[in-house]
């Protein structure tokens, strides 16, 4: 076993790879534009404070109390929103998180002018109209949500079907929502000291009609434009497979035989066998009985044909020519003499030839 040496370099340990992004990773993170948003929401808390503590050295004592009272629970109030859209942020789009954050700056600035503005001049001298414009705010509130909900379901309705009418028409339509938010909220906001003509009011319906054209635009486009599923080719340029024969009849059991084996069961009325006349021997009343069918042969193989035997007169012939020598003299006169004598005698046999 050897020693290392105290000299050698210590062996090189890999960096370990960069920890995956995970849902709770702070919102400032995960966008360039997060701290410009979360500064852009501080900034406007510290400005709507600032304005208030002016006001409240500057301007005048009637009812201060009450609107500083009223302006700490709406500091409160935009605090624990903005700690909400914080938690909310990593599980929504970025772009979205900033507008969120952005139309709640808007709700704050707008009620902190509800708040200290001055209440206008009346004959009757109402003092401070407090319920009419905490209604006012809610529907600043309102329409800032509706707007920021209008363009976050119809940018994700214009990117299902990326197509040249959407690119242009995504971005004016959500252009003409956020002035169509401006122009309402500004007559909810300084409806006490500006007086809004009826062109201003024929403008907004203006802008109501070419919003709600290009909303409804997107998704007939979508439908438009969207790619053809798979299935609709049409049947007559596939050619269909072959299909396998289906069975059209069930398949037809043997009919039972008696314990014979060549005697059928009778048939009952119903078209079943009669089992009773199988334990029993006696057919059912009323059943209809079969002759016994004849058993057909077996094919038997054909036998071998035996050979024919020599006869006996050929076996003695021929058996002298085999064992006995012949003399080539003696058997020309003997070949001679039976040709002589062979019209004579027809019933002898033929001379074999060897």
């Amino acid at each position: 076993m050897t020693t290392p040496s105290p000299d050698a370099p210590a062996p090189h340990v890999p960096s370990p790879p960069p920890a995956a992004e995970t849902p709770d990773q702070s919102f400032a993170a995960r966008s360039p534009y997060a701290r410009a948003a979360i500064w852009v929401a501080v900034g406007a808390l510290v400005a709507a404070a600032l304005i208030c503590v002016v006001w409240v050295l500057v301007g005048p004592q009637a009812g201060s109390i009450f609107r500083a009272f009223v302006t700490v629970l709406l500091f409160a109030g935009f605090a624990g929103i903005a700690i909400m859209e914080a938690r909310l942020a990593p599980r929504r789009p970025a772009w979205f998180a900033i507008a969120s954050i952005a139309t709640w700056v808007v709700a704050l600035l707008a009620g902190i002018i509800l708040i200290w503005m001055p209440e206008p001049w009346s004959f009757y001298e109402w003092g401070f109209v407090g319920p009419e414009r905490f209604l006012r705010f809610l529907l600043v509130v309102l329409v800032l949500q509706l707007a920021l909900l209008h363009a976050r379901f119809f940018l994700r309705a214009a990117l299902r079907q990326i197509t040249p009418m959407n690119r242009i028409l995504a971005p004016v339509t959500v252009g003409l929502v956020a002035v169509l938010a401006l122009l309402l909220l500004t007559p909810l906001v300084f409806s006490d000291w500006i007086y809004f003509t009826e062109f201003y009011w024929r403008v907004v319906v203006a802008v109501v009609i070419l919003a709600a054209v290009g909303t409804a635009l997107v998704p007939l486009l979508n439908l438009l434009f969207a790619p053809r599923p798979m299935g609709g080719v049409p049947a007559a340029s596939v050619a269909p497979a072959p299909a396998a024969p289906a069975r059209t009849q069930q398949e037809l059991l043997p009919w039972p035989m008696y314990i014979d084996g060549v005697t059928p069961l009778p048939m009952l009325p119903d078209g079943s066998p009669d089992w009773n006349a199988y334990y029993t021997g006696r057919p059912t009343p009323g059943a209809q009985i079969f002759a016994p069918v004849s058993p057909t042969p077996a094919p038997s193989a054909a036998a071998p044909t035996p050979e024919a035997e020599p006869s006996a007169s050929t076996a003695a012939d021929a058996a002298p020519e085999s064992s006995v020598p012949v003399d080539s003299d003696t058997s020309s006169d003997a070949v001679a003499e039976s040709a002589a004598d062979g019209p004579a005698d027809d019933s002898a046999d033929p001379p074999r030839q060897s």
